[in-house]
């Protein structure tokens, strides 16, 4: 590949991501067809073969929704019994009793830096999705001032804190001691987590304006507060999934791998199980034991995915525009281009992992790919401690979530709010994760 021709696919994708930004946010059009149309251009532009086009963007789209799916029909199947049952509203009030209403954005960043520790982001969001708008509409707040601390706690620990399973990829990667980079993580996570979270949503709340959607109004249902289920069997039901992902984890650590009580956690451990369990869970203690029929649950059940389509086909078609910048070499030319760059292995690994995320917007390839570039770099230039290494290959993951994220629209389709509104807040707060991890990695690094 000539330099002429890497230039051209460089210039081929910010223009295309340009054009998806334009016709999305100022001409108002179809997301979704955007998408596709934009993906197929650039396909044919960048010289793709057109038996391959069509083919490139259905596997991107299958390859995503394979997983997302299925996590987001299960979640807001457990988030519609939630709140019909009262129990969203009932985690809400006693969030706002214990941290009163002014701090409910600092604990909506807790519940994020806790809940997201051993499940991927958009499983963390599902789960919480409801609690968030219950608490906006209790203290009258924007879904932006409470959502924001959510999201940042969440996507933290999805880069940064073992045992997350994206985390833990590039510990294995670098040979770093498990031990060591969780307290790393948590000394450079929790700052980061709290400017990128609630003090960020604090200064753009009041510049975002949403629009209330179908997808909150089936998440809040105001009862009295004699009618609501009672805090610990509604946090039980929330934590369920979470506590069966974190056992499925660690399985290797207290049962021989290839056991058959190893099997057994890991598939208990899988967030689809995870969160069938927890919507069939929810269907008896949330829906039965609360006087629900039968027909009532069903019909929630089926009622609640028809706002989620939109959604879904978004994350789809976003990964379908992923899998065109990959199959079209416009990837591994931005890494190529950072290869070239003569910096510090701590700042390479930085880089590689924030130029595969904006490549191809996902968080657990970049930091796969980054850190199986990087780990016999680091190996041969040695004086670089592991940990940190992870760190700032975690922190590079997190930049600037854009329009082939499927993150990306999940928040911009449950905060109402448009393509600008979601750059605005939900990428600049991914940026400012991203680059404080980074400034606190490197300022370890001198003092360790």
């Amino acid at each position: 590949m000539t330099a002429g021709h890497e230039w051209f696919l460089l210039i081929a994708g910010l223009c295309s991501i340009l054009l998806l930004i334009l016709l999305i946010a100022r001409y108002k059009m179809n997301p979704f067809i955007v998408l596709f149309v934009v993906s197929l251009a650039l396909a044919l532009v960048a010289g793709m073969p057109a038996k391959d086009v069509v083919k490139a963007f259905e596997a991107g789209v299958g390859g995503v929704l394979g997983h997302i799916a299925i996590v987001i029909a299960l979640g807001t199947m457990l988030g519609k019994m939630m709140a019909e049952s009262g129990g969203a509203e009932r985690i809400a009030l006693t969030l706002i009793r214990v941290f009163g209403e002014k701090n409910v954005h600092w604990a909506m960043m807790a519940i994020g830096l806790i809940v997201g520790l051993p499940v991927f982001f958009e499983v963390g969001f599902v789960l919480l999705i409801p609690i968030a708008f219950n608490v906006a509409k209790r203290t009258n707040t924007s879904i932006v001032f409470v959502g924001i601390p959510m999201v940042a706690g969440l996507s933290v620990v999805h880069g940064l804190v073992p045992p997350h399973p994206a985390a833990l990829l590039a510990v294995t990667a670098y040979n770093a001691d498990i031990g060591r980079t969780i307290l790393y993580a948590l000394l450079v996570g929790v700052p980061t987590a709290i400017v990128a979270g609630p003090l960020f949503a604090k200064l753009i709340s009041p510049r975002i304006s949403v629009v209330a959607s179908s997808i909150a109004d089936q998440f809040v249902e105001k009862k009295r507060e004699g009618e609501l289920p009672g805090f610990g069997v509604t946090a039980a039901t929330v934590l369920f999934p979470v506590v069966l992902m974190m056992i499925g984890s660690w399985a290797d650590a207290f049962l021989k791998p290839g056991t058959l009580a190893n099997t057994a956690l890991h598939f208990l451990g899988s967030a689809d199980i995870s969160l069938l369990a927890a919507a069939l869970a929810s269907f008896v203690v949330l829906g039965k034991m609360l006087g629900f029929s039968r027909e009532t649950i069903l019909k929630f059940s089926e009622e609640c995915l028809a706002p989620t389509a939109s959604i879904t086909l978004l994350i789809g078609a976003g990964g379908g525009f992923g899998r065109i910048l990959q199959d079209s070499g416009i990837s591994q030319t931005i890494v190529q281009f950072a290869l070239q760059a003569h910096i510090s292995v701590l700042v390479l690994a930085w880089l590689l992992a924030a130029v595969v995320r904006l490549a191809t917007g996902s968080a657990t390839v970049a930091m796969t790919t980054a850190a199986g570039i990087v780990a016999p770099i680091a190996l041969q230039a040695g004086g670089v401690r592991p940990e940190l290494l992870t760190l700032a290959t975690g922190a590079g993951s997190l930049v600037f979530s854009h329009l082939n994220d499927g993150g990306f629209w999940l928040v911009k389709e449950y905060f109402g709010m448009s393509v600008p509104d979601t750059i605005k807040t939900w990428s600049i707060s991914e940026t400012i994760i991203s680059l404080l991890a980074l400034v606190l990695t490197l300022a370890l690094s001198w003092v360790i």
